[in-house]
Protein backbone atom coordinates (compact mmCIF):
# COMPACT_ATOMS: atom_id res chain seq x y z
CA UNK A 1 0.00 0.00 0.00
CA UNK A 2 1.28 3.04 -0.69
CA UNK A 3 2.68 5.28 2.03
CA UNK A 4 0.68 8.76 2.98
CA UNK A 5 2.65 12.33 2.87
CA UNK A 6 1.85 14.14 5.67
CA UNK A 7 0.01 16.85 3.36
CA UNK A 8 -2.18 13.35 2.60
CA UNK A 9 -2.72 12.75 5.93
CA UNK A 10 -4.21 16.30 6.38
CA UNK A 11 -6.21 16.25 3.73
CA UNK A 12 -7.43 12.52 4.69
CA UNK A 13 -8.14 14.47 7.94
CA UNK A 14 -10.77 17.15 6.79
CA UNK A 15 -12.34 15.22 4.82
CA UNK A 16 -15.15 13.91 6.96
CA UNK A 17 -16.13 17.69 7.66
CA UNK A 18 -17.06 17.99 3.88
CA UNK A 19 -18.77 15.34 4.16
CA UNK A 20 -20.83 16.52 6.97
CA UNK A 21 -22.02 20.14 5.19
CA UNK A 22 -23.33 17.74 2.62
CA UNK A 23 -25.09 14.82 4.42
CA UNK A 24 -26.54 16.44 6.99
CA UNK A 25 -28.72 18.57 4.95
CA UNK A 26 -29.51 15.62 3.08
CA UNK A 27 -31.26 14.04 5.78
CA UNK A 28 -32.15 16.76 7.71
CA UNK A 29 -31.60 14.91 10.95
CA UNK A 30 -30.08 11.28 11.76
CA UNK A 31 -32.68 9.65 13.98
CA UNK A 32 -36.80 9.34 13.76
CA UNK A 33 -39.20 7.27 15.82
CA UNK A 34 -40.35 4.10 13.95
CA UNK A 35 -43.27 1.45 15.55
CA UNK A 36 -41.80 -1.74 17.35
CA UNK A 37 -45.23 -3.14 17.47
CA UNK A 38 -47.02 -4.84 15.07
CA UNK A 39 -50.37 -3.34 13.55
CA UNK A 40 -52.19 -6.33 11.86
CA UNK A 41 -55.22 -3.87 10.99
CA UNK A 42 -57.15 -0.82 12.54
CA UNK A 43 -58.64 -2.59 14.86
CA UNK A 44 -54.86 -3.29 16.99
CA UNK A 45 -54.88 0.96 17.71
CA UNK A 46 -58.02 -0.36 20.27
CA UNK A 47 -54.52 -2.55 21.83
CA UNK A 48 -52.23 0.16 21.63
CA UNK A 49 -54.26 3.03 21.93
CA UNK A 50 -58.29 3.40 23.75
CA UNK A 51 -59.63 1.27 25.29
CA UNK A 52 -57.39 -1.24 25.37
CA UNK A 53 -54.25 0.91 26.88
CA UNK A 54 -56.33 1.53 30.35
CA UNK A 55 -55.41 -1.70 31.58
CA UNK A 56 -51.32 -1.42 31.83
CA UNK A 57 -52.02 2.40 32.71
CA UNK A 58 -53.63 1.01 35.79
CA UNK A 59 -51.05 -1.94 36.28
CA UNK A 60 -48.20 1.24 36.23
CA UNK A 61 -50.75 2.97 38.55
CA UNK A 62 -50.87 -0.14 41.03
CA UNK A 63 -47.07 -0.57 41.10
CA UNK A 64 -44.75 2.09 38.86
CA UNK A 65 -42.05 -0.53 38.58
CA UNK A 66 -44.29 -2.45 36.17
CA UNK A 67 -43.56 0.62 33.67
CA UNK A 68 -40.31 -1.68 32.88
CA UNK A 69 -42.47 -4.01 31.39
CA UNK A 70 -45.64 -1.98 29.73
CA UNK A 71 -43.58 0.77 27.90
CA UNK A 72 -40.06 1.38 26.39
CA UNK A 73 -38.74 3.11 29.51
CA UNK A 74 -36.15 0.40 30.32
CA UNK A 75 -34.63 1.01 27.21
CA UNK A 76 -34.87 4.82 26.99
CA UNK A 77 -31.95 7.20 27.12
CA UNK A 78 -32.19 10.92 27.40
CA UNK A 79 -29.28 12.49 25.72
CA UNK A 80 -29.14 16.20 27.73
CA UNK A 81 -27.15 18.95 26.81
CA UNK A 82 -26.68 22.98 27.22
CA UNK A 83 -24.41 22.92 24.53
CA UNK A 84 -22.18 24.91 26.60
CA UNK A 85 -18.82 22.98 25.82
CA UNK A 86 -19.34 20.74 22.54
CA UNK A 87 -16.84 19.25 21.87
CA UNK A 88 -13.87 21.40 20.90
CA UNK A 89 -16.22 24.40 19.86
CA UNK A 90 -16.93 25.46 23.14
CA UNK A 91 -20.32 27.51 24.09
CA UNK A 92 -22.32 26.79 20.48
CA UNK A 93 -25.94 26.97 22.13
CA UNK A 94 -28.63 24.57 22.50
CA UNK A 95 -29.50 24.62 18.35
CA UNK A 96 -26.10 24.48 17.63
CA UNK A 97 -25.27 21.31 19.93
CA UNK A 98 -28.34 19.30 18.62
CA UNK A 99 -26.53 17.87 15.21
CA UNK A 100 -24.22 16.30 18.26
CA UNK A 101 -26.84 14.40 20.35
CA UNK A 102 -28.28 13.37 17.39
CA UNK A 103 -25.12 11.48 16.52
CA UNK A 104 -24.76 10.78 20.14
CA UNK A 105 -28.38 8.97 19.74
CA UNK A 106 -27.40 7.24 16.42
CA UNK A 107 -24.35 5.35 18.54
CA UNK A 108 -26.28 4.34 20.81
CA UNK A 109 -29.01 2.62 18.76
CA UNK A 110 -26.72 1.45 16.09
CA UNK A 111 -23.84 -0.05 18.74
CA UNK A 112 -25.84 -0.77 21.86
CA UNK A 113 -29.53 -0.95 20.70
CA UNK A 114 -30.59 1.72 23.14
CA UNK A 115 -33.28 4.17 22.06
CA UNK A 116 -31.71 7.82 23.00
CA UNK A 117 -33.36 11.31 22.76
CA UNK A 118 -31.39 14.21 22.16
CA UNK A 119 -32.73 16.63 25.45
CA UNK A 120 -30.83 20.68 23.98
CA UNK A 121 -32.14 22.61 27.14
CA UNK A 122 -32.27 26.16 26.65
CA UNK A 123 -30.52 27.35 29.85
CA UNK A 124 -26.87 27.51 31.52
CA UNK A 125 -28.86 27.33 34.89
CA UNK A 126 -27.23 24.02 37.32
CA UNK A 127 -30.70 24.11 38.91
CA UNK A 128 -32.72 24.15 36.31
CA UNK A 129 -30.93 21.60 34.12
CA UNK A 130 -30.96 19.20 37.55
CA UNK A 131 -34.47 19.84 37.67
CA UNK A 132 -35.05 19.16 34.47
CA UNK A 133 -33.17 15.85 34.59
CA UNK A 134 -35.42 15.32 38.25
CA UNK A 135 -38.87 16.12 35.81
CA UNK A 136 -38.21 13.65 33.27
CA UNK A 137 -37.20 10.91 35.15
CA UNK A 138 -40.46 9.10 34.42
CA UNK A 139 -40.04 8.56 30.94
CA UNK A 140 -36.59 7.01 30.75
CA UNK A 141 -34.56 4.11 32.01
CA UNK A 142 -31.20 6.23 31.82
CA UNK A 143 -29.78 9.81 31.75
CA UNK A 144 -26.52 10.79 29.73
CA UNK A 145 -25.68 14.13 30.54
CA UNK A 146 -23.66 15.31 27.25
CA UNK A 147 -21.14 18.50 26.87
CA UNK A 148 -21.74 21.00 29.71
CA UNK A 149 -18.95 23.08 30.90
CA UNK A 150 -17.05 22.99 33.63
CA UNK A 151 -17.22 23.21 37.03
CA UNK A 152 -21.01 23.19 36.81
CA UNK A 153 -20.60 19.46 34.94
CA UNK A 154 -19.30 18.01 38.05
CA UNK A 155 -21.86 19.37 40.54
CA UNK A 156 -24.88 18.28 38.23
CA UNK A 157 -23.60 14.67 38.07
CA UNK A 158 -22.81 14.58 41.24
CA UNK A 159 -25.92 16.18 42.60
CA UNK A 160 -28.37 14.02 40.57
CA UNK A 161 -26.13 10.91 41.52
CA UNK A 162 -26.50 11.73 45.01
CA UNK A 163 -29.94 12.32 44.54
CA UNK A 164 -32.18 9.24 46.25
CA UNK A 165 -35.26 10.25 44.11
CA UNK A 166 -32.97 9.72 41.01
CA UNK A 167 -33.25 5.71 40.78
CA UNK A 168 -32.04 5.70 37.05
CA UNK A 169 -28.93 5.77 35.91
CA UNK A 170 -27.30 9.39 35.52
CA UNK A 171 -23.94 9.31 33.60
CA UNK A 172 -22.02 12.28 32.05
CA UNK A 173 -19.93 10.60 29.12
CA UNK A 174 -17.42 13.56 28.57
CA UNK A 175 -16.01 12.66 32.55
CA UNK A 176 -17.00 8.92 32.85
CA UNK A 177 -17.29 7.54 29.34
CA UNK A 178 -14.02 9.16 27.94
CA UNK A 179 -11.99 8.09 31.43
CA UNK A 180 -13.36 4.40 30.85
CA UNK A 181 -11.88 4.48 27.37
CA UNK A 182 -8.45 6.16 28.60
CA UNK A 183 -8.07 3.76 30.92
CA UNK A 184 -8.61 0.68 28.54
CA UNK A 185 -6.47 2.07 26.38
CA UNK A 186 -4.05 2.72 29.15
CA UNK A 187 -4.20 -0.73 30.27
CA UNK A 188 -3.63 -2.42 27.45
CA UNK A 189 -0.68 0.23 25.82
CA UNK A 190 1.26 -0.86 28.82
CA UNK A 191 1.23 -4.49 28.62
CA UNK A 192 2.57 -3.84 25.04
CA UNK A 193 5.05 -1.86 25.94
CA UNK A 194 6.18 -4.06 29.06
CA UNK A 195 5.24 -1.83 31.90
CA UNK A 196 2.69 -1.62 34.98
CA UNK A 197 -0.08 0.57 35.90
CA UNK A 198 0.79 0.76 39.26
CA UNK A 199 4.33 2.19 38.58
CA UNK A 200 3.90 4.06 35.39
CA UNK A 201 4.39 7.79 35.54
CA UNK A 202 1.40 9.66 34.24
CA UNK A 203 0.92 12.74 32.91
CA UNK A 204 -2.68 14.56 32.13
CA UNK A 205 -2.87 17.42 29.73
CA UNK A 206 -5.99 19.49 30.42
CA UNK A 207 -8.02 19.10 33.39
CA UNK A 208 -11.61 19.49 32.77
CA UNK A 209 -14.38 16.96 33.26
CA UNK A 210 -12.52 14.28 31.21
CA UNK A 211 -9.02 14.16 32.57
CA UNK A 212 -10.58 14.85 36.43
CA UNK A 213 -12.32 11.79 35.38
CA UNK A 214 -10.00 10.15 34.14
CA UNK A 215 -7.58 10.34 37.10
CA UNK A 216 -10.43 9.19 39.43
CA UNK A 217 -10.71 5.85 37.15
CA UNK A 218 -7.06 5.31 37.07
CA UNK A 219 -6.49 5.05 40.73
CA UNK A 220 -9.79 2.80 40.81
CA UNK A 221 -7.62 0.62 38.30
CA UNK A 222 -4.31 0.31 39.92
CA UNK A 223 -2.68 3.60 39.10
CA UNK A 224 -0.82 5.87 42.02
CA UNK A 225 -2.23 9.93 42.75
CA UNK A 226 1.06 10.47 43.86
CA UNK A 227 2.04 9.00 40.45
CA UNK A 228 -0.14 11.47 38.03
CA UNK A 229 1.19 14.95 37.67
CA UNK A 230 -1.91 17.38 35.74
CA UNK A 231 -1.19 20.21 33.43
CA UNK A 232 -3.86 22.95 32.59
CA UNK A 233 -3.60 26.35 30.25
CA UNK A 234 -1.59 27.72 33.46
CA UNK A 235 1.06 25.46 33.77
CA UNK A 236 1.60 22.33 36.15
CA UNK A 237 -0.74 21.93 39.48
CA UNK A 238 0.66 22.12 42.46
CA UNK A 239 0.36 22.76 46.02
CA UNK A 240 2.08 26.71 45.25
CA UNK A 241 -0.75 26.97 42.49
CA UNK A 242 -2.37 30.11 44.27
CA UNK A 243 -5.01 31.32 42.19
CA UNK A 244 -6.25 27.60 42.47
CA UNK A 245 -6.02 27.17 45.82
CA UNK A 246 -8.00 30.76 45.95
CA UNK A 247 -11.38 28.68 44.42
CA UNK A 248 -10.81 25.26 45.53
CA UNK A 249 -13.80 25.15 47.02
CA UNK A 250 -15.39 26.07 43.59
CA UNK A 251 -13.44 23.57 41.81
CA UNK A 252 -11.75 21.02 44.72
CA UNK A 253 -10.89 18.24 41.98
CA UNK A 254 -8.58 20.31 40.48
CA UNK A 255 -7.34 21.25 44.16
CA UNK A 256 -7.20 17.41 44.99
CA UNK A 257 -4.57 16.98 42.10
CA UNK A 258 -2.43 19.88 43.23
CA UNK A 259 -2.09 18.76 46.62
CA UNK A 260 -2.49 14.64 46.66
CA UNK A 261 -1.31 13.98 43.03
CA UNK A 262 2.36 15.34 41.94
CA UNK A 263 4.73 13.79 44.20
CA UNK A 264 7.65 16.13 42.91
CA UNK A 265 5.76 19.22 43.12
CA UNK A 266 6.55 19.76 39.57
CA UNK A 267 6.13 23.41 38.25
CA UNK A 268 6.61 24.50 34.78
CA UNK A 269 4.58 23.11 31.81
CA UNK A 270 3.93 20.74 29.58
CA UNK A 271 7.29 19.97 28.86
CA UNK A 272 8.61 20.06 32.61
CA UNK A 273 5.45 17.51 33.01
CA UNK A 274 6.44 14.84 30.79
CA UNK A 275 10.15 14.49 31.63
CA UNK A 276 10.21 11.16 32.12
CA UNK A 277 6.88 10.47 31.76
CA UNK A 278 5.48 7.06 30.56
CA UNK A 279 2.11 7.93 29.79
CA UNK A 280 0.49 10.92 28.65
CA UNK A 281 -2.99 11.85 28.09
CA UNK A 282 -4.31 15.07 26.76
CA UNK A 283 -7.70 16.00 26.71
CA UNK A 284 -7.15 19.46 26.09
CA UNK A 285 -7.45 22.24 23.40
CA UNK A 286 -8.27 20.97 20.00
CA UNK A 287 -4.31 20.82 18.33
CA UNK A 288 -2.26 20.27 16.29
CA UNK A 289 -0.22 22.58 18.06
CA UNK A 290 -1.31 22.21 21.92
CA UNK A 291 1.33 19.78 22.31
CA UNK A 292 4.43 20.35 21.19
CA UNK A 293 7.44 18.29 19.34
CA UNK A 294 9.79 19.25 21.06
CA UNK A 295 7.98 18.69 24.77
CA UNK A 296 7.71 14.99 24.02
CA UNK A 297 11.41 14.29 23.61
CA UNK A 298 11.75 14.07 27.29
CA UNK A 299 9.66 11.47 27.97
CA UNK A 300 10.71 7.50 29.15
CA UNK A 301 11.76 5.53 26.69
CA UNK A 302 8.53 3.43 25.03
CA UNK A 303 6.50 6.18 25.94
CA UNK A 304 2.69 6.30 25.07
CA UNK A 305 0.22 9.75 24.43
CA UNK A 306 -2.98 9.74 23.96
CA UNK A 307 -4.06 12.85 21.98
CA UNK A 308 -8.07 13.10 22.75
CA UNK A 309 -8.90 16.22 21.63
CA UNK A 310 -12.05 16.69 18.96
CA UNK A 311 -11.88 17.48 16.14
CA UNK A 312 -7.95 17.81 15.82
CA UNK A 313 -5.42 15.89 18.23
CA UNK A 314 -3.73 18.18 20.10
CA UNK A 315 -0.21 16.89 18.35
CA UNK A 316 -0.23 14.92 14.88
CA UNK A 317 0.39 10.96 15.34
CA UNK A 318 3.86 11.40 13.36
CA UNK A 319 5.47 14.15 15.09
CA UNK A 320 4.81 12.39 18.20
CA UNK A 321 6.61 9.44 16.61
CA UNK A 322 9.44 11.48 15.47
CA UNK A 323 9.86 12.41 19.03
CA UNK A 324 9.78 8.61 20.20
CA UNK A 325 6.73 8.15 21.47
CA UNK A 326 6.57 4.46 20.82
CA UNK A 327 2.33 4.29 20.52
CA UNK A 328 -0.10 6.78 20.16
CA UNK A 329 -3.81 7.16 20.63
CA UNK A 330 -6.15 9.84 19.13
CA UNK A 331 -10.13 10.64 19.36
CA UNK A 332 -10.19 9.69 15.89
CA UNK A 333 -11.32 6.86 13.64
CA UNK A 334 -9.16 7.52 10.53
CA UNK A 335 -5.38 7.40 12.82
CA UNK A 336 -4.79 3.81 14.58
CA UNK A 337 -5.76 3.39 18.18
CA UNK A 338 -9.17 5.84 18.18
CA UNK A 339 -9.08 6.42 22.11
CA UNK A 340 -12.85 7.11 22.09
CA UNK A 341 -15.95 7.07 24.29
CA UNK A 342 -17.64 5.53 21.24
CA UNK A 343 -17.17 2.10 22.40
CA UNK A 344 -17.83 3.06 25.85
CA UNK A 345 -21.30 4.54 26.43
CA UNK A 346 -23.36 2.27 24.09
CA UNK A 347 -22.51 -1.04 26.02
CA UNK A 348 -22.26 0.27 29.69
CA UNK A 349 -25.68 1.61 29.15
CA UNK A 350 -26.81 -1.65 27.70
CA UNK A 351 -25.28 -3.35 30.52
CA UNK A 352 -27.22 -0.95 33.08
CA UNK A 353 -30.18 -0.64 31.26
CA UNK A 354 -30.88 -4.82 31.21
CA UNK A 355 -30.50 -5.52 34.71
CA UNK A 356 -32.58 -2.20 35.48
CA UNK A 357 -29.83 -0.21 37.51
CA UNK A 358 -30.16 2.66 40.01
CA UNK A 359 -26.92 4.05 39.28
CA UNK A 360 -23.57 3.77 37.38
CA UNK A 361 -20.20 3.54 39.72
CA UNK A 362 -16.92 4.06 39.09
CA UNK A 363 -16.67 0.32 39.77
CA UNK A 364 -19.06 -0.55 36.65
CA UNK A 365 -16.73 1.97 35.08
CA UNK A 366 -13.55 0.01 35.88
CA UNK A 367 -14.98 -3.18 35.01
CA UNK A 368 -16.05 -1.62 31.69
CA UNK A 369 -12.41 -0.63 31.37
CA UNK A 370 -11.08 -4.01 31.81
CA UNK A 371 -13.47 -6.11 29.31
CA UNK A 372 -12.73 -3.32 27.21
CA UNK A 373 -8.82 -4.20 27.37
CA UNK A 374 -9.54 -7.67 27.15
CA UNK A 375 -11.53 -7.73 23.92
CA UNK A 376 -8.62 -6.41 22.70
CA UNK A 377 -6.31 -8.69 23.93
CA UNK A 378 -7.96 -11.62 22.58
CA UNK A 379 -7.04 -10.53 19.38
CA UNK A 380 -3.83 -10.10 20.01
CA UNK A 381 -2.10 -6.55 21.29
CA UNK A 382 0.12 -4.52 18.90
CA UNK A 383 1.61 -0.70 18.70
CA UNK A 384 -1.45 0.43 16.77
CA UNK A 385 -4.24 -1.85 18.13
CA UNK A 386 -4.91 -1.16 21.83
CA UNK A 387 -8.55 -0.60 21.86
CA UNK A 388 -11.45 -2.60 19.58
CA UNK A 389 -12.50 -0.63 16.97
CA UNK A 390 -16.49 0.44 16.49
CA UNK A 391 -16.71 -2.47 13.83
CA UNK A 392 -15.56 -5.38 16.27
CA UNK A 393 -19.44 -5.27 17.41
CA UNK A 394 -18.69 -7.92 20.11
CA UNK A 395 -17.08 -5.38 22.17
CA UNK A 396 -20.64 -3.87 23.42
CA UNK A 397 -22.23 -7.18 24.75
CA UNK A 398 -18.89 -8.58 26.64
CA UNK A 399 -18.76 -5.01 28.20
CA UNK A 400 -22.59 -4.61 28.49
CA UNK A 401 -22.03 -8.21 30.52
CA UNK A 402 -19.32 -6.95 32.77
CA UNK A 403 -21.01 -3.96 33.57
CA UNK A 404 -24.02 -5.68 34.56
CA UNK A 405 -22.71 -8.04 36.55
CA UNK A 406 -21.17 -5.84 38.37
CA UNK A 407 -24.26 -3.95 39.14
CA UNK A 408 -25.91 -7.04 40.49
CA UNK A 409 -22.76 -7.88 42.61
CA UNK A 410 -23.18 -3.89 43.54
CA UNK A 411 -26.98 -4.63 44.63
CA UNK A 412 -27.72 -1.87 42.71
CA UNK A 413 -29.94 -3.85 40.27
CA UNK A 414 -33.61 -4.39 40.12
CA UNK A 415 -33.18 -7.87 38.44
CA UNK A 416 -30.62 -10.72 38.32
CA UNK A 417 -29.60 -12.66 35.16
CA UNK A 418 -26.55 -15.05 35.02
CA UNK A 419 -23.43 -14.05 32.61
CA UNK A 420 -24.99 -16.19 29.86
CA UNK A 421 -28.50 -14.68 30.08
CA UNK A 422 -26.96 -11.55 30.06
CA UNK A 423 -24.72 -12.12 27.08
CA UNK A 424 -27.96 -13.17 25.09
CA UNK A 425 -30.48 -9.82 25.80
CA UNK A 426 -27.51 -7.70 25.15
CA UNK A 427 -26.22 -9.62 21.86
CA UNK A 428 -29.82 -9.62 20.45
CA UNK A 429 -31.11 -6.07 20.97
CA UNK A 430 -27.48 -5.09 19.93
CA UNK A 431 -28.40 -7.54 16.68
CA UNK A 432 -31.75 -6.54 15.71
CA UNK A 433 -31.25 -2.43 15.62
CA UNK A 434 -28.36 -3.55 13.53
CA UNK A 435 -30.52 -5.57 11.29
CA UNK A 436 -33.19 -3.27 11.27
CA UNK A 437 -30.73 -0.28 9.92
CA UNK A 438 -29.20 -2.61 6.90
CA UNK A 439 -33.08 -3.71 6.15
CA UNK A 440 -34.27 0.03 6.01
CA UNK A 441 -30.95 0.82 3.78
CA UNK A 442 -31.63 -2.62 1.67
CA UNK A 443 -35.35 -1.47 0.94
CA UNK A 444 -34.65 2.08 0.16
CA UNK A 445 -36.48 3.83 3.15
CA UNK A 446 -33.51 4.87 4.21
CA UNK A 447 -32.21 6.74 1.06
CA UNK A 448 -28.51 6.31 -0.01
CA UNK A 449 -26.76 9.36 -1.26
CA UNK A 450 -25.93 10.33 -4.96
CA UNK A 451 -22.16 10.08 -4.23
Amino acid sequence: MEKLTKEDLIKKASKPAEDAMILHPFYKGKIEIVSKVCIRDFTDFAIWYTPGVAEPCKAIHKDKETVYDHTNKGNAVAVVSDGTRVLGLGNIGPEAAMPVMEGKALLFKYLGGVDAYPICLDTRDPDKLIETCKLIKPTFGGINLEDIEKPKCFFILDRLRADKEMDIPVWHDDQQGTATVEVAGAINALKVVGKKLTEANIVLVGTGAANIATSRVLVASGAKKKNIVAVDSKGILNANREDLESDKNNNPFKWDLCINANKEQRSGGIKEALKGADICIAASKPGPDTIKKEEVLGMATDAILFASANPMPEIWPWEAKEAGVRIVGTGRSDFPNQINNSIVFPGIFRGALDVRAKTITDEMCVAAAFEIAKTAEDKGLSDEYIVPKMSEWEVFPREAVAVGMKAIEQGIARVKYNRNELYEIAEKTIKKARDETHMLMKHGIIEMPKK
